[in-house]
């Protein structure tokens, strides 16, 4: 089975380091690249870019809410035109500076409450999708799997590649557990690889109540700002590996 290894990258902020995207980028097939509004500025876009064709992995952009202060983990409530031009201006920004360093952008995946909010709504799914068709139909959306996001991505037309979290508990809803309650992030390497052998055993998201809301899974993410990033990353991709799969790019896998 193919699957793609993913990691949300270039999340620093000038003299403000999170994570560690030069160890991180080699293990993983994809970077979804922050793009100055939750974090990330124009220097380390243009750094996260290099390090990502250095190792191998095709690049996303990472668009959020314009909330720095809150590392785009906050809630909004925005009028569509004005979100989808905040998403065109961060995929703009990240489509620059790829084309400077001889990459391209291959996909689009939103961050943190932006992404959790159209997960559940329809309609603020449906504005993220305009914003990526409009900018490049080619696009793949990375949305996560059984939400509304894909759902909305998948009548536009978009190529979507359906993503599960290897350090996150999933409600029997289908969403993420909220990073407030206990347990609600992996952070034992092997607890986040038998997360997702579970869940690609079992052909979709299992809760942490053991509901599984069947799926197709393209893409797995680990976050690059948890401290264990490295770790996990690298051993979920010997246990896959050792499983059998073939981890490749995500325009390789969709």
């Amino acid at each position: 089975m193919k699957l793609n290894l993913n990691a949300d990258v270039g999340e620093s902020f000038g003299a403000w380091t999170m994570g560690n995207d030069a160890a991180l980028m080699p293990i993983v097939n994809s970077a979804s690249i922050a793009c100055g509004f939750h974090a990330g500025d124009p220097k380390i876009m243009r750094a996260t870019v290099r390090a990502a064709l250095a190792g191998g992995a095709s690049l996303g952009a990472h668009p959020s809410y314009p909330d720095l202060a809150g590392f785009g983990r906050r809630p909004m409530a925005m009028a569509p035109v004005d979100l989808e031009a905040a998403i065109l201006y961060q995929l703009g920004a990240l489509a620059g500076i790829a084309r400077a360093e001889g990459g391209v952008l291959t996909h689009v995946k939103p961050h943190g409450a932006l992404n959790n909010q159209a997960c559940e709504d329809a309609a603020l799914a449906d504005c993220v999708v305009r914003a990526t068709r409009a900018f490049d139909r080619d696009l793949i959306l990375v949305a996560p799997a059984c939400s509304e996001l894909a759902a909305a991505g998948l009548r536009a037309g978009l190529l979507v590649a359906l993503e599960i979290f290897a350090d996150r508990r999933y409600t029997p809803q289908g969403t993420l557990v909220p990073r407030r309650e206990p347990g609600a992030v992996i952070h034992n390497p092997v607890h986040c690889i038998n997360h997702v052998r579970r869940m690609l055993d079992a052909g979709g998201l299992v809760a942490t109540d053991g509901t599984l809301r069947k799926s197709a899974i393209h893409t797995i993410c680990v976050h690059g700002d948890n401290a264990e990033a490295v770790d996990t990353a690298r051993a979920l991709r010997a246990a896959l590996e050792a499983d059998g799969h073939a981890l490749d790019p995500l325009p390789d896998v969709v």
